[in-house]
């Protein structure tokens, strides 16, 4: 017995799928932009992402307790 499974608007047949003609996922369909290696190792490129994103934590918060300050000395609280 054939099964069959609706996509997209489509009716495929199971045996279709499995031998590899059609897939369910976008990946086959949808192009990826060749990207250009920057030189960087990875394990340096990611430790240093990371302690940028520290910083931008330790930022936000700065900035979210100056809000809430300036909030409540104009009488909101949050």
């Amino acid at each position: 017995m054939k099964k069959y499974i609706v996509h997209s608007g489509y009716v495929l047949v199971e045996d279709y799928i499995k031998g590899g003609y059609h897939v369910l996922t976008p990946g086959r369909y949808v192009g990826a932009e060749e990207v250009e290696d920057d030189g960087e190792p990875f394990d340096e490129k990611m430790k240093r992402l990371v302690g940028e994103l520290g910083d931008q934590f330790k930022e936000s918060q700065r900035l979210e307790e100056a809000i809430k300050s300036n909030l409540e000395a104009l009488g909101y609280e949050l």
